[in-house]
């Protein structure tokens, strides 16, 4: 691919929106899952000790679902890509607290946390990109 071409799919808006699909894919996945098996997700958040079972389920959901539709649909992404952020540092220490282990367990829930504070870099460049083009004063993310 020559640099045209290059800069003409990272400026295409349907380009953009994959991007936003792609990076939020853990979000939405899981959010659908747990609407599709609440009780499952009501299961996962008292193995966890998140405590009311019941009204964080529904929170965590309204969380990844709403936080997705943010980023996707470009209006207030800069929203979105913070509460999921900070949804994803809540989780560190909540369900990958590898410092709390030793051997094997210790070392997969680490690789979990470095995999959570990379997708919370790609979440904070939406927000950065966001910001920018708001500036510039493009219209919601138009090729981002």
């Amino acid at each position: 691919m020559t640099p045209t071409m290059i800069n003409g799919l990272l400026a295409s808006r349907s380009f953009g929106i994959l991007a936003r699909v792609l990076l939020t894919f853990v979000f939405w996945s899981s959010g659908l899952a747990k609407v599709i098996d609440f009780g499952g997700a009501v299961a996962e958040m008292e193995r966890y000790g998140v405590m009311p079972t019941v009204p964080m389920a529904i929170a965590v959901i309204i969380v990844q679902l709403g936080g997705c539709a943010l980023v996707i649909s470009g209006r207030w992404a800069w929203l979105g890509a913070g509460a999921l952020g900070v949804f994803t540092a809540l989780t560190i220490p909540i369900a990958h607290a590898f410092w709390t282990m030793t051997g094997e367990a210790a070392f997969i829930e680490m690789m979990f946390t470095f995999e959570h504070v990379s997708l919370i870099g790609g979440l904070v460049m939406v927000a950065i990109l966001h910001r920018e083009a708001r500036v510039a004063g493009a219209p919601a993310l138009a090729g981002f």
